[in-house]
């Protein structure tokens, strides 16, 4: 966290968090931001992005692109199964998905029982984490998805359609990506 208000932000009264697990390790969303779960669903690759941008989906009528959260945390690919679902995301006006192993719960953290994200050092980007939530034995890191991506790669989904109905030609099978 860099600047004072942001951390008192965070340590104030306590939020609900959306959790689930990439591989062994849990996170954390402020619910706020969820605007829904969905199922693991075809995805559609568009050319051309990076690799943690998977492509989109067809969510009722509306293009979302959907990332992998795994992939933008450098964690390894993982195979999608029963499991494997999508949050839908709404930052602004902009909506995306993002791929996880598994959602767990929904859970209210107290906020005494959150610190600040820790410092690795100007090298290392940690300006997407909210702070580290403990409870019991565990320990969550909570995202702020509004940073999730940098402002360039959040450009980058601007070039992507997204937010807009399909058009009748957008209505062919999709390929899944692997």
């Amino acid at each position: 966290m860099s600047g004072k208000g942001e951390e008192t932000a965070v340590v104030g009264e306590g939020r609900q968090y959306v959790t689930f697990l990439l591989g062994e390790e849990e996170y954390g969303i402020d619910i706020l931001k969820v605007q829904e779960i969905i199922g693991i669903t075809p995805i559609t690759t568009v050319p051309y992005l990076p690799d943690f941008i998977k492509g989109v989906i067809n969510l009722r009528g509306v293009v979302v692109p959907v990332l992998d959260l795994r992939l933008r945390f450098r964690s390894g690919e993982a195979s999608y199964n029963e499991r494997t679902c999508v949050i839908i995301i709404r930052v602004g006006e902009r909506t995306f998905g993002a791929v996880v192993d598994a959602v767990t719960e929904v859970l209210e953290i107290p906020g005494n029982m959150i610190d600040p994200s820790p410092d690795f050092g100007s090298k290392v980007r940690t300006d997407f984490i909210e702070g580290m939530g403990k409870l019991d034995d565990r320990l969550i890191v909570l995202l702020d998805v509004e940073r999730l991506l940098s402002e360039e790669e959040m450009k980058g989904l601007e070039s992507i359609p997204g937010d807009e109905p399909a058009r009748d030609g957008d209505a062919k099978e999709p390929t899944t990506a692997a």
